[in-house]
C-alpha cells in the first residue's frame, strides 16, 4: 500500500559512509556480497552471489539486458591546445550520405554529448581526438549539452576503443586514469550490444559459469536490450518524485523474448529481472496489453511506488543512490520502507554500495509447490 510519505523525495534519503562506496571490482565477479530480501517469509539473509542459485527453481526465467557499453569518453584538445574531453551520450550513427567517406576518406557522424573544458567550445570549434578522429561543435543545447559532428576517417567503432575511455559514475574515483581493470569489469560477460553510458551493474556479478549452473537447474535465461542513458546518473530535482521526468533509453524486446516470459508466466514460472534496466524494458513491453510483445523504440517508463507490476516477480539488484529515480523503482517493488530497512542493515554489515559494489536480489514470489 502506498502513503503520501512515498511521494516526497526526501523520504528516499539515506546515510552512507563514503568507505561504503566501492572503488574497484573484487577479483571474482560472482564472489561479491548478497542480501536475500524474502518478502514472503520477512526474513533477510547475508549470502554470497554465486549461492543465487539456490534461489532460482527450474521453469523459472532470469532476464538480463545485453547493452554493452562504449568507449564514451574522449579525451582531446581545442585547437588552442587546452584540454577538451567529449562525453558521448548516445552511440554515434554514421550520417546518411556519409558512409564511404569523402575523396580523403573522411565521414562523419553527429552526436550530442557534453565538453568538459576550461570555457565552453563555440559553434565551429574544433575538438582534436586524434589525426584521424575530430569534433566540430554544430550547436550549444540546453543542459550543458552540444550537438557535435564527429568527423573521422577509419573504422569509428575502433577509434572509440583505441581513443576513448569507459565512461564510469562520477563516485568511482581515478587519479591516474583508468585501467584495463575497468575496460574489462565495467562490462557484462553478456554484453553484445553497443549503446550504453553506463553499465547494467546487477549483471556485472554473473560469470559464465554460473549462467552454465544457472541453466543446468532448469531454468532458461533471456535477453532485452536497454542502452543505459548518461541521464540514469542525473539527480532528481522536484520535491514530489511523480513530477520527476525520467530520460529516455532505447530498448528492443525480440520476438524470442516476448514468448519466453509469456510461456514462463502462464506455466507458473517466475520471471526474474537482473537489474533495473530489465525490469523497465519487460514492464514497458507488457503496458498495453498486460502480455510481453516485441518492442524496438524508446522507453520511458518511470515506476515509483503504487506502479502495478505486470511482469516481474522477483528482482536481482546493486544498492542505489538515495534520492535516484532506481531507488523509486526498487521501493515501487516491496515497499519503501523495507528498502529503507534493507538498505540500513547493508550498510551497518560493510556491504559494498553502487556500481562495483554488492548486490541484492528482492523476493516477491516463491515457486509453486
Amino acid at each position: 500500500m502506498t502513503s503520501n510519505a512515498d511521494f516526497f523525495l526526501v523520504s528516499y534519503q539515506f546515510a552512507l559512509p563514503e568507505e561504503n562506496i566501492a572503488q574497484h571490482p573484487l577479483s571474482r565477479r560472482d564472489s561479491s556480497r548478497l542480501l536475500v530480501v524474502d518478502c514472503v517469509t520477512g526474513e533477510t539473509k547475508d549470502k554470497t552471489f554465486f549461492d543465487i542459485c539456490d534461489y532460482l527453481a527450474p521453469g523459472d526465467l532470469l532476464v538480463v539486458n545485453n547493452t554493452r557499453v562504449f568507449p564514451a569518453r574522449l579525451l582531446g584538445k581545442k585547437e588552442s591546445g587546452g584540454k577538451a574531453e567529449l562525453l558521448i551520450l548516445e552511440y554515434p550513427v554514421p550520417e546518411s550520405g556519409s558512409v564511404g567517406g569523402d575523396v580523403e576518406g573522411w565521414q562523419l557522424a553527429e552526436v550530442v554529448g557534453l565538453v568538459k573544458s576550461a570555457k565552453r567550445p563555440k559553434p565551429g570549434g574544433h575538438l582534436l581526438f586524434s589525426e584521424n578522429l575530430v569534433g566540430v561543435v554544430r550547436e550549444l543545447l540546453p543542459d550543458g549539452k552540444v550537438r557535435v559532428a564527429l568527423r573521422y576517417r577509419g573504422d569509428l567503432a575502433r577509434l572509440l576503443e583505441e581513443h576513448g575511455e569507459m565512461p564510469l559514475p562520477p563516485y568511482i574515483h581515478r587519479e591516474e586514469g583508468q585501467s584495463e581493470e575497468d575496460r574489462q569489469r565495467y562490462q557484462t560477460v553478456y554484453a553484445e550490444n553497443p549503446g550504453a553510458v553506463a553499465a547494467p551493474t546487477a549483471g556485472l556479478h554473473f560469470t559464465p559459469e554460473l549462467l552454465e549452473r544457472i541453466q543446468e537447474r532448469g531454468v532458461r535465461i533471456a535477453q532485452v536490450t536497454l542502452h543505459v542513458g548518461y541521464g540514469t546518473f542525473a539527480p532528481v530535482r522536484v520535491a514530489d518524485i511523480r513530477e520527476h521526468v525520467i530520460h529516455a533509453e532505447y530498448l528492443k524486446v525480440s520476438e524470442e523474448t516476448a514468448m519466453l516470459v509469456n510461456e514462463t508466466r502462464a506455466s507458473g514460472g517466475r520471471v526474474w529481472a537482473v537489474g533495473t534496466t530489465s525490469v523497465r524494458a519487460l514492464e514497458f513491453a507488457a503496458r498495453e496489453t498486460g502480455q510481453v510483445t516485441a518492442r524496438s523504440g524508446f522507453c520511458d517508463l518511470y515506476i515509483y511506488p503504487g506502479y502495478q507490476f505486470r511482469v516481474v516477480d522477483n528482482l536481482i539488484t546493486n544498492f542505489h543512490l538515495p534520492q535516484s529515480s532506481l531507488l523509486f523503482l526498487v521501493s515501487a517493488l516491496v515497499g519503501r520502507a523495507r528498502i529503507l530497512a534493507a538498505y540500513g542493515e547493508a550498510v551497518a554489515k560493510g556491504y559494498r554500495f553502487y556500481s562495483y559494489g554488492d548486490a541484492m536480489v528482492l523476493i516477491t514470489k516463491h515457486p509453486q509447490g
